[in-house]
């Protein structure tokens, strides 16, 4: 005898604007600033730095990502790569390939003392606030300080400590509890902090991040990079051990771009150019706009395309463009407002808790970007000073004749590319509602083995194995399997969003008129 429960999200229908992301009250402060009558660039904006405080394992200021802009007036894309960058001042030769394991195309060699994933040596130059900054200023109508508000004031009152937060400290107690501050931040006896089982609930207060943002909304985002809390990072990351310095915080620049373009399905799929996941997903549709099957969303068949188009694009882009580590932790949050402009962002830290470092001045966790170099010699995207690193993040936007479609991504390492490309073909391909693809069993091309979801139609795995190693495996919150992915879509003059079916914060934020 077993229980059976079946869980299940609605996807959210409003005239007004949405805001779908991977924690309820980012999503919330990403609508209040839709409410007071900011767009979609605002609360964009909003989300993403409260998204910084709420759940600071995932994405931060201490990270890059990117982002697409869709004007809901003329169409038009545009891209803003923020992702981080290497230190100018690193030498390849302190991260030593580990002697026996050479890695191959999905299984790459480690680097002696996990260098290039935690610690100091790991963390790059962040873009993080220089992006939101630029993407606000130029999309945006509200100030960068009306933006951080909803993060300040969740940095003073503090994480809540429920039973999932507790779950991701404890999850990463022991890396964490290897620095000092990151133990006196998150952790009680250097373990993670109990569940209040009666009376209030308890809470992890940020006042030096608090306190930091502050300074940012007094003096600006500049400061970040070359002011008071510049200064204070440089000298944190310094005493560390981190080669960053003054020079290489005050040039780091956010690139605007044009977006890759495919016609699929009926729909132009607008995607990040260069080092992402874009031109990965982008090969994978082309190989689909021939071979996938015109019916059978959830057949073997269709699952076989996948599988096929997926991993011929992955061997491809690991060839040419170089590796980047699957094991890594992001957020995306998509938004559409009243007038139908779109914005797919995705941020990151990298790993959970990034390099697991937290800056003694300012409570802010860094990002261990250093993983994302291939640490062999030689490769497409090899360790290097003052460089981007090849990225898995793939932020999209698709459009029709009528203006932007639907703004999709997700987090999740490798795993993200997959799951964007088979969700936008449940949606335009076979015509799903948001929220029967949200609901719908994929399959992960992205490692050595083909992953497929346990409640996939009986017989899927047994066609994939014909061609593919496989192996079924739930969709748990818990390893994350089939990444987690937000998705907004314009229905007419109705808009249209739905957030992951199995993350206990993804939420839908709805404007109130």
């Amino acid at each position: 005898m077993g229980e059976h429960w079946t869980v299940r999200k609605r996807e959210v229908r409003s005239k007004s604007g949405l805001v779908a992301c991977q924690n309820w009250l980012a999503a919330d402060a990403g609508v209040a600033v839709l409410s007071r009558g900011g767009n979609a660039m605002d609360a964009a904006v909003t989300t993403a730095l409260t998204l910084s405080v709420v759940e600071p394992w995932l994405s931060g200021i201490g990270g890059g990502g990117f982002l697409l802009h869709a004007d809901g007036k003329t169409g038009a894309v545009d891209t803003l790569d923020f992702n981080v960058n290497s230190s100018r001042n690193i030498d390849p030769a302190d991260y030593p390939v580990v002697a026996g394991r050479d890695g191959d195309w999905f299984d790459w060699p480690s680097v002696k003392d996990d260098r290039n994933l935690s610690g100091y040596s790991s963390i790059c130059v962040p873009g993080a606030i220089a992006g939101l900054a630029e993407a606000l200023e130029r999309f945006g109508t509200i100030s960068f300080a009306e933006a951080l508000q909803p993060a300040i004031e969740h940095a003073r009152r503090g994480l809540v400590l429920d039973w999932f937060a507790v779950l991701c400290l404890a999850i990463d107690a022991e890396g964490l509890g290897r620095f000092p501050a990151s133990s006196s931040l998150f952790l009680k006896d250097g373990r993670a902090p109990r569940v209040a089982e009666i009376g209030a609930g308890k809470t992890i207060p940020m006042p030096k991040k608090a306190a930091m943002l502050e300074r940012l909304a007094k003096a600006g985002a500049r400061d970040f990079y070359e002011g008071e809390v510049a200064a204070g990072i440089v000298a944190d990351l310094n005493a560390g051990g981190s080669p960053i310095d003054a020079g290489e915080m005050r040039d780091y620049a956010p690139e605007w771009g044009k977006p890759l373009q495919i016609d699929y399905r009926g729909l132009t799929v607008h995607a990040m150019p260069g080092l992402s996941g874009g031109p990965t997903m982008v090969e994978a549709l082309s190989e689909l706009n021939d071979k996938l099957p015109a019916e059978g969303a959830l057949s073997g068949q269709t699952a076989l395309a996948f599988a096929r188009a997926i991993r011929r694009a992955s061997e491809h882009r690991l060839r040419t463009l170089g590796h980047a580590s699957g094991d890594s932790c992001t957020t995306h949050l998509s938004v559409v407002d009243r007038d139908g402009t779109m914005v797919s962002l995705t941020n990151t830290l990298l790993s959970r808790f990034g390099s697991k470092v937290v800056l003694p001045s300012s409570d802010m966790l860094m990002n261990n970007g250093m993983m994302w170099f291939d640490p062999r010699l030689g490769q497409p995207n090899s360790i290097a000073p003052g460089v981007r690193p090849l990225a898995n993040m793939c932020p999209i936007i698709a459009t029709d004749e009528q203006g932007p479609k639907l703004a999709l991504g997700a987090a999740g390492g490798r795993q993200i590319m997959p799951a964007v490309t088979q969700i936008l073909s449940y949606v335009a391909a076979f015509g799903m509602s948001l929220e029967d693809a949200m609901h719908a069993p994929r399959v992960d091309a992205s490692g050595v083995k083909l992953r497929v979801n346990q409640k996939a139609k009986p017989g899927v795995a047994t066609r994939l194995s014909e061609e593919f190693p496989v192996e079924i495996v739930d969709d748990t919150l818990y390893p994350v399997n089939f990444a987690i992915p937000s998705i907004v879509l314009r229905d007419d003059a109705e808009n249209v969003g739905m957030a992951h079916p199995n993350h206990p914060w993804a939420a839908v934020g709805v404007e109130v008129a």
